[in-house]
C-alpha cells in the first residue's frame, strides 16, 4: 500500500523533513527481493501483473517489456488493457498471456449469479471476477515452465467469498 496516500505512509510523512523520513523494514525487504529478481534473472522468467487499474502500472508492464519473457495480465486490468501495450509485448518478442474465459456475476456482490463465459461474450449488466477453467490452465503451464515469477496485484475479485449461485 505504499503507492497510496494512506495515513501511516502519506500524513504522518508530511510531519518530518527530508532528511528524518525513511522507509520500513518490510519495505526495505520488499525493495530488495524485487532486486534481486530483476538483477538474477533465471530464465524463463514470468512477471504476474493483477489489479484494475491498467493505469497505475503501464510505466511498470512497459519497464517489464524489455526483461520477461512471459507477461500475464489478470485482473481489472485485462478489460482496460492498452493495445498499444499488445503491440509493444509483440515487437519485444514477449508471450502476453491474456485470460480466455472469466467467472462473470450479474452484480459485484457476495451473493450474485455466477457463470463462465469466453472474456469477449461477457452479456451486458454482467461483469468478470475472475479468470476460468480454460485461462486457469494456459496460467499454469506458464507458470509452472517458468524459472523465476514476479507477481504485482491480485488477479481477481478479493472483497468477499464466492458463495455466489451458479446459474446455467
Amino acid at each position: 500500500t505504499a503507492h497510496r496516500a494512506h495515513a501511516s505512509t502519506a500524513l504522518i510523512a508530511k510531519y518530518f523533513d527530508k532528511d528524518n523520513k525513511m522507509f520500513g523494514y518490510l519495505m526495505e525487504k520488499e525493495v530488495k527481493a524485487v532486486d534481486k529478481v530483476l538483477n538474477d534473472i533465471k530464465r524463463p522468467f514470468t512477471a504476474i501483473m493483477g489489479g484494475s487499474k491498467v493505469s497505475s502500472k503501464i510505466e511498470i508492464i512497459e519497464n517489464l517489456l524489455s526483461k520477461v519473457d512471459n507477461l500475464i495480465i489478470a485482473g481489472g486490468m485485462t478489460y482496460t488493457l492498452a493495445l498499444d501495450l499488445v503491440a509493444k509485448a509483440k515487437e519485444k518478442g514477449v508471450n502476453l498471456v491474456l485470460a480466455v474465459d472469466a467467472k462473470i456475476a450479474d452484480a459485484f456482490s457476495n451473493d450474485a449469479n455466477t457463470k463462465f463465459c469466453p472474456v469477449d461474450q461477457i452479456p451486458d449488466g454482467w461483469e468478470g471476477l475472475d479468470i476460468g477453467p480454460e485461462t486457469e490452465k494456459i496460467f499454469t503451464d506458464v507458470i509452472k515452465n517458468s524459472k523465476t515469477i514476479l507477481w504485482n496485484g491480485p488477479t481477481g475479485v478479493f472483497e468477499f467469498e464466492y458463495t455466489s449461485r451458479t446459474v446455467p
